[in-house]
């Protein structure tokens, strides 16, 4: 057994406990990859990461991020919720106000301003139209008709998002997916605009995840769809950065994504609470 510092940090709350956990082992050289899963499934979090050395000379760590059920390349909340846990088990950047993160996807940058944390959105792995043939499997798990779906594509940046705009905010909070276990795997994401919010948000954004077997699961707060769908739908000229985005509403969050530019880059940042410290044997 391993002593191993941890972290249970919050990600993209707008207050106490708000936001997205994500479970941060750090110091995770030792652990073996049976190990990473096994530790993850117990936490039973969307994810749990583990800090490594960094093999790239240009990154200040190293992280593997575990779901219950695989390991993914990239996921959003996960990196800042990691940077932040690194930050704060005395981690010191290369260069003031900024950190770079070695993932699957490869570097991430990462900007530093007090407890709001951004990432540099990630290339897409998978763009482009969708198929009927798979409009119409996301439209029965959603329970969705083809003519509320005002757009659609790939917006896969590493867990496999589809992206699916609705007419509005109100729309996005109705959906009412089918909560079946399925055979295969989906990750959706619906998004609909929020014009004259009094608190400024002006996208509404859910997240829906099928795992082999496994039913429906709604995400409370989701970097890496909030990066993928920004890309989207800036691209697209449904919305122009910066903005603000809220999600988790409907199941009792209250997410807030800030989507910026900076350098011509998009950005997705929010707050970064450290809500349990302590270590874990391992």
């Amino acid at each position: 057994m391993t002593t191993h510092a941890f972290r249970q940090v919050d990600v993209f709350g707008s207050g106490p406990f708000t936001g997205n956990p994500v479970a941060v082992v750090l110091d995770a050289d030792g652990l073996s990859d049976a190990d990473m899963a096994r530790i993850a499934r117990w936490t039973n979090l969307s994810e749990t990461t583990f800090v490594l050395p960094p093999t790239d000379p240009g990154a200040d760590y190293r992280v593997r991020i575990f779901t219950v059920a695989e390991e993914l390349p990239f996921a959003g909340h996960p990196t800042l919720g990691t940077a932040r846990a690194w930050l704060d088990a005395g981690g010191v950047p290369r260069d003031t106000g900024a950190l770079v993160q070695e993932c699957g996807v490869g570097l991430v940058p990462i900007r530093v301003d007090g407890d709001r944390l951004a990432f540099a959105a990630p290339a897409l792995r998978r763009s482009g139209p969708v198929s009927d043939a798979d409009l119409d499997e996301a439209c029965a798990r959603l329970r969705l008709r083809r003519d509320e779906i005002v757009d659609a594509a790939w917006v896969d940046n590493g867990p496999g998002w589809m992206g699916l705009l609705l007419a509005d905010a109100d729309r996005v909070l109705a959906v009412a997916p089918d909560a079946g276990a399925r055979s295969e795997r989906g990750f959706y994401g619906v998004a609909g605009p929020a014009a004259g919010r009094a608190d400024g948000v002006a996208l509404e954004v859910r997240a829906f995840m099928y795992d082999a077997g496994t039913p429906m699961a709604e995400d409370p707060v989701t970097g890496s769809l909030n990066a993928s769908l920004a890309q989207w739908l800036t691209a697209t000229g449904v919305l122009s950065a910066p903005y603000t985005a809220a999600q988790g509403t409907a199941i009792g969050r209250a997410g807030r994504i800030a989507v910026e530019t900076a350098d011509g880059e998009l950005w997705i940042g929010g707050a970064t609470d450290v809500a349990i410290g302590g270590t874990i044997e391992a």
